[in-house]
This record gives structure tokens, sequence and C-alpha cells, in this order.
């Protein structure tokens, strides 16, 4: 079993949900998990696919896609939100090219250490992120100061503040609805390359 409640197979799919598999297929031609679990109610798998597309792959996006993926990997280890943590990871992973500083990345994030790989800018990002996911009533102006004092911009504080509260909201359907990876194929990109 893939999910706690009922999902309706691609084989089986008709009418606005047979329309939403079409629109939600990965570059590999399928539709993960973290979609099907919407298909009783397809409007909300649009507007999760919607804010999926707008907070990581908007071509106005000043952060690297890589970055991005780093942030929604920490959001879900922070969540403990395997089945995100392990897409975005490979996800990540496979969009930085370097194995060994992912690797690096993973342990110090499981630590809870982001300051062990990064530092400026995107050191202040994840540590925006991490608190905005652990603590978000303890969120103040102070942490945006910390930004910007690090040389980020209100562009990409908007952009990571947009990916950590999607991957929460992510994190928390799949984690919520018993959401698995049976059946996925791991990983968004094709060869390395984000899709446009």
């Amino acid at each position: 079993m893939s999910a706690w409640i009922r999902m309706i197979p691609l084989d089986e799919a008709t009418g606005r949900v047979k329309e939403m598999y079409d629109k939600v297929k990965t570059p590999h031609g399928t539709v993960d998990n973290v979609m099907k679990v919407h298909s009783i109610r397809p409007e909300t798998m649009d507007g999760h696919y919607v804010l999926y597309k707008a907070a990581l792959h908007c071509k106005d996006n000043s952060l690297k896609l890589w970055f991005l993926e780093a942030v929604g990997t920490y959001t879900s280890m922070i969540n403990k939100c395997d089945y995100s943590f392990t897409n975005h990871y490979h996800n990540a992973r496979v969009l930085m090219g370097d194995d060994a500083k992912a690797e690096r990345m993973r342990r110090a994030f499981a630590e809870g250490k982001p300051e062990k790989v990064f530092e400026g800018k995107e050191l202040a990002l994840l540590r925006y992120a991490g608190k905005l996911t652990a603590r978000p009533q303890d969120m103040a102006e102070s942490d945006i100061k910390a930004i910007r004092d690090a040389g980020g911009t209100d562009e990409e504080i908007l952009e990571v503040n947009q990916v950590c509260a999607y991957f929460n909201y992510a994190n928390r359907l799949l984690n919520g609805l018993g959401v698995t990876l049976q059946g996925d194929t791991v990983g968004y990109y094709k060869d390395g390359k984000a899709d446009k």
C-alpha cells in the first residue's frame, strides 16, 4: 500500500482526474504518489502542482535550483518526511553535480549544522528555513535582517520562504496520509537537467 487512503490508479482515471494526471506527469512520464494521493479530490492536486512549480521552477527565481532543492531537503529532514527527503536530496545531489559535497550537506543537515558546508548568504537562508520549519512562532524581523546582512535580497528571501512553506505543506500531506515511495521513480530530473 502506498498511502493510507484510496488513490485512483492511472489506468482507471477519467475526466478531471485523468486531465490532472496528464498535467502532473514527471519528466520520466510517471505520476508520483505525492500527486496521486489527491486523486479523489483533483482540485487539490491542481493547487499542489501549481504551488510546487511556482515555488521551485519559476523562471524568475534568482537562487540556483540545486540550492532551492537543498532548502526542501533541509525542511523535509527537520520534519522527518522520508518521502520528500529521499526525492529532494536526490534532486539536489544530481543538480549539484558533486556527490561528495552533497554527502557532506546531508550529514550537516542531519546534525542541524548547515554551517559545516555553507556560509554567507546561503547559510543565513538555510538558518531561516530551519527556524521557520521548527519554530515558526519564534520568527522575528531580525531573521530577515541576518539574511540581508549576509548579502541576501528580498527576492531571495521570498524564494526560500516559499520553498520552505511549500515543503512544510507537502511534508504534512505525505506524513499525514502515510504516502510512501512504493511505485515511484525517485528524483524529478532526467539526466541532471531541470524541465523548463
